[in-house]
């Protein structure tokens, strides 16, 4: 993306003129702010009295010049991304000081030969301020009886020196859900020590509740999901990514209602026959799961230790979440208290417990898959494959358009695979789903959709890996293997 210098704008936006002034340039950082505090650009628009159209031309503008997006939609607003973010204190730290100008008044001591008193200098904030939380632009007045900004940074600073663990806990959990123009995402550090508490026994079960409902409520962001990550390796014992113990991290956390059928096992399966080391791992136990797996001669590992010596032998291994860590798993169970998903339910497809050099993961869509991706990024992934028509497994869907976010080296990449035209299902009647899957890998009953569906999944592994360079190739060398697959 390029750079414009703010100098140069002649444009109007909003009403304010961003002449060659370098003063003119302040106005993009006063609508950050207020972008940063609001969450909104509808609301951002309306504390400055302007509209949401010249609102949304101002961020343009802050995003050309930054050469950064600064916010990522998601389903439940903007959450800003990690640069937006390191920004935020400094803009906390302007707006302090022009208020302390717009506060000065005129000395009766000091006049000047023309009249006028020259104002005393102000000293600037100190940095420690300005290192506090940068909660909210200040109102000109406060509700009676409401704390200052101010107040509530000396607060939560002083929490965060505490040692108290739980104490520590309860200052994230304010950080992020202390409600709208007093809240901002935790930063990696902050989101890794909570996680870290958590794992560690030493938080509170309403302070869990309390922090994954307010992440998930207000959407999570990629410096809090690389936190987590962060801290669940370490706890966890994860081995270092590429770490040269498996070829390709592939996870498979499938909700027990998901009702079709596990084609992407016999990618896996598929892939292990010609010498790549696949490792699986997913929630406990699934009939689905485990009935193909069964078939297919997928072994499930109990342990990490145990997971290397099944991919020694076999190349392939499923992996359960009690496997990696019996805490994790018991913090995925608050489902059912919640009855709706939480953070967690992102961050386990970046555990990569056995530090695959590549990875194979899903989202349920474009914006969720650029916040994968960005933290996994963070989190010290270098390869992978984010697939965005679908929530659970990286399974593709060749008869729709199937949008990629990618790692390749530490890269970013994205593109789109065209979608295919469908041709009609042919499936047996009187078949379970089981049935039918063995069906199919034994080539005893043919079934085009589902034949490409598997060859479209074996190929984006294939991609992820690199071993080869293009999608076409990729898939060309997928309907080798899959043809061949008995021959193995």
């Amino acid at each position: 993306m390029s750079t414009r210098s703010i100098g140069t704008t002649k444009a109007t936006e909003g009403g304010v003129s961003t002449g060659s002034s370098p003063l003119s340039g302040l106005k993009l950082l006063i609508a950050l702010d207020v972008l940063l505090v609001e969450g909104s650009i509808g609301r951002a628009a309306e504390r400055l009295g302007m509209s949401a159209p010249a609102m949304s031309r101002l961020l343009a503008q802050i995003r050309e010049q930054f050469g950064d997006p600064i916010f990522i939609r998601t389903g439940r607003g903007m959450v800003p991304t990690p640069f937006a973010e390191s920004l935020r204190a400094r803009l906390r730290a302007l707006a302090g000081e022009a208020e302390a100008i717009l506060n000065l008044k005129p000395s009766a001591n000091h006049v000047d030969s023309a009249g006028f008193s020259p104002p005393a200098l102000v000293s600037p904030p100190q940095p420690a301020a300005a290192a506090t939380q940068p909660l909210a632009t200040r109102s000109h007045v406060l509700p009676e009886g409401m704390p200052s900004p101010e107040a509530i940074s000396r607060r939560l600073d002083e929490m965060a020196r505490s040692n108290n663990p739980s104490k520590r806990l309860a200052k994230h959990i304010v950080t992020t859900g202390a409600g709208a123009g007093r809240t901002r995402p935790l930063t990696m550090a902050e989101a890794d020590d909570a996680m870290s508490i958590i794992l560690q026994g030493e938080a509170d079960p309403i302070q869990i509740g309390a922090l994954l409902v307010a992440l998930q409520y207000r959407g999570v962001t990629s410096a809090e999901l690389a936190g987590f990550a962060r801290a669940l390796r370490r706890e966890c014992g994860c081995y270092r990514i590429a770490s040269g113990k498996v070829d390709l991290d592939w996870p498979a956390y499938i909700s027990p209602r998901r009702g079709s059928p596990p084609w992407f096992l016999l990618s896996a399966r598929l892939l292990a026959r010609a010498g790549h080391r696949i490792l699986l791992h997913g929630l406990g136990s699934n009939p689905q799961i485990d009935g193909a797996m069964r078939i297919l001669g997928i072994r499930t590992a109990g342990a990490m230790t145990d997971a290397i010596h099944v991919l020694q032998n076999e190349g392939i291994a499923y992996l359960p979440l009690p496997g990696i860590s019996q805490q994790l798993q018991a913090l995925l169970g608050l489902y059912h208290f919640f009855q709706m998903r939480s953070p967690l339910n992102a961050v386990v497809h970046l555990l990569n417990p056995l530090g695959a050099t590549a990875s194979f993961l899903s989202a349920p869509g474009t914006a969720p898959a650029e916040i994968l991706r960005e933290a996994a990024k963070m989190a010290g992934f270098r390869n992978l494959t984010v697939l965005t028509t679908c929530r659970d497994v990286a399974q593709a869907t060749p008869y729709r358009a199937m949008p990629l976010m990618r790692l390749e080296n530490g890269e970013l990449q994205e593109f789109i695979i065209p979608s295919l035209k469908k041709t009609p299902a042919t499936r047996a009647t009187g078949l379970t789903t089981l049935e039918y899957l063995e069906a199919v890998w034994r080539g005893t009953e043919r079934d085009e959709t589902v034949t490409t569906t598997i060859q479209s999944s074996t190929a984006l592994a294939l991609y992820t890996m690199g071993r080869y360079p293009n999608w076409v190739e990729s898939y060309n060398a997928a309907e080798f293997l899959w043809k061949g697959r008995q021959k193995f």
